[in-house]
């Protein structure tokens, strides 16, 4: 089904660092690279280099004060509380505005590899820091990768955009950035913010004429509620909508051994939402896609693993649920995290996209909340809310 097939990917990626400790540790990114390596799936693709993002580039979406905020932080490492570095979840470290810059440039490159034709999909699992703000860092993120390459796409005259967000967490920053643009759609798919960072990405919010779309799904959600949820909500705005280019955040958080988060998905659930959004990719935007990783605390038994199924699904040559991780990987984990690796690519499950055609539950939890955003939105893109 694909192409042509960029990964974005420079060692110097790995200097986005909060220090030890942090839950955003750089290995969960090392490690993915290195599992996708063992298991020949970056054979299947072109990997490419970076450069940082410009002040300019950074600007399409960033404060020009906030910037330079950024940047007298990295010459020394000092906090400044009013750009949002210096707290427990953005700590300030010397370096942080050229590593921030790096990941922004990863994601730009991506982008400008499928807006040129020269790739039809491009990945960046360095990327999708979706909570910085124009003027502030947020939930562990000082750049709005995601926000700065769809900024530089319509820059160059793209008219519509859609982005898809299934990290666990709202995707406050991109939908903040680009509220009130109705050429750009963002659907987040989230735990509800009774429970969770950032407490935003209800329903309710909506944008510009329906362009915010927010699934708010209660804690304790699986593989069979999310997919659900995906399928009742996702294909039928994005072939409404029929964006001239796809943009994803693939945040692994929703994984039920994520430490930082409530949501009970499995390897293959997520999996399996990687593989409907790459049909959806052909299906409404030609076939451009750009993905990027984002959010993901279970540094050995899922980010890796997550993040080569999504390397793979995207190259066009899925990997086997039952594949082996590799006996050089598992070294590597045993040597470099001291703990037991995981054995396969596999959580076991066999999950399927579902939608509400077998019928609405109003007791039921997550159709409740795919009712309320179907109701919130549906109406303003043409949609039937009703299933």
């Amino acid at each position: 089904m694909s192409e042509s097939v960029r990964v974005v990917w420079d060692d110097a990626l790995t200097a986005y660092d909060f220090g030890p400790g942090h839950p955003l540790a750089p290995v969960r990114v090392e490690l993915t690279m290195a599992l996708a390596r063992e298991l020949g799936v970056l054979d299947r693709t072109e990997v490419v280099g970076c450069t940082p993002a410009t002040d300019d580039e950074l600007a399409l979406v960033h404060k020009r004060d906030y910037i330079e905020a950024v940047k007298r932080v990295s010459a020394d490492g000092r906090p400044d509380l009013a750009a949002g570095l210096g707290t427990s979840d953005n700590p300030a470290f010397a370096g942080v505005h050229e590593a921030s810059a790096l990941i922004a440039g990863a994601s730009l490159a991506a982008a400008r590899s499928v807006w040129e034709g020269t790739a039809e999909h491009a990945v960046n699992v360095a990327g999708g820091l979706h909570h910085a703000m124009a003027n502030t860092a947020s939930g562990f993120c000082v750049y709005n990768d995601p926000a700065v390459a769809i900024a530089w796409l319509l820059a160059q005259g793209a008219s519509k955009i859609a982005y898809v967000d299934v990290d666990v967490h709202h995707g406050d920053g991109v939908q903040a950035l680009f509220y009130d643009d109705p050429r750009v759609l963002t659907i987040s798919l989230h735990e509800s913010p009774r429970t969770l960072f950032p407490g935003t990405g209800w329903p309710e919010e909506t944008g510009a004429d329906g362009s915010a779309v927010n699934v708010a799904l209660p804690a304790g959600c699986g593989d069979e509620g999310w997919l659900r949820a995906f399928g009742a909500i996702v294909p039928p705005l994005l072939r409404e909508f029929e964006p001239q280019i796809l943009v994803t955040q693939h945040g692994c958080d929703s994984h039920a051994l994520d430490p930082l988060a409530h949501l009970m998905l499995s390897l293959d659930g997520q999996r399996t939402a990687y593989e409907a959004l790459h049909r959806l990719a052909h299906e409404t935007s030609g076939g451009r896609w750009i993905a990027t990783g984002g959010g993901g605390y279970e540094l050995v038994q899922v980010v890796p693993r997550a993040w080569t199924h999504l390397i793979a699904e995207a190259s066009g040559h899925p990997i086997a649920p039952s594949t082996p991780t590799g006996p050089a990987w598992q070294a590597l984990v045993r040597e470099r995290m001291g703990e037991a690796p995981p054995l396969t690519m596999t959580d076991g499950r066999t999950p399927q996209v579902s939608d509400l055609s077998g019928g609405y539950d109003p007791a039921d939890a997550v159709d409740r909340a795919i009712m309320a955003t179907r109701n919130a939105v549906f109406p303003s893109h043409g949609l039937d809310p009703l299933p």
